[in-house]
């Protein structure tokens, strides 16, 4: 498996995952907060932000062609988080799928969703107050 198709898979994971209702975020796992934080140092101001599929680790399998796709999300506590877990691992499974049965390189997808904190949800028409 090339890097640019792991690559892709991390993408289209990363948007299927996050056009889940009560998702807020993708978090980046430790590894590469620490990979982010060690490169930070030799950016540029003004430069480009960390990209939402740094929440997404996506690996395939070489020997049975297995995807295998770990998503790591902070979810809105408006929702219950078993059910929107549930929904982002479908969502991504289902567009994993998708993704490597088009481009010929179909196999299992395992998806492996991580709730690492929930947020209070803020309508935008509430600004300025503080919540509770």
């Amino acid at each position: 498996m090339t890097a640019v198709r792991t690559t892709s898979v991390e993408r289209i994971a990363a948007r299927a995952a996050l056009a889940v209702p009560g998702v807020s975020e993708l978090q980046p796992s430790l590894r590469q907060a620490l990979a982010e934080a060690a490169t930070r140092v030799r950016r540029t101001p003004g430069s480009v932000a960390p990209s939402p599929e740094s929440g997404i680790h996506a690996e395939r399998a070489p020997r049975t062609g297995a995807w295998h796709v770990e998503v790591r999300c902070v979810l809105d506590e408006d929702r219950r988080a078993l059910d929107t877990a549930r929904d982002v691992r479908e969502s991504v499974r289902s567009a994993v799928d998708a993704y490597a049965t088009r481009h010929g390189i179909p196999g299992p997808v395992t998806v492996v969703v991580t709730v690492t904190r929930t947020t209070r949800h803020r309508p935008s028409h509430q600004t300025g107050t503080t919540a509770p």
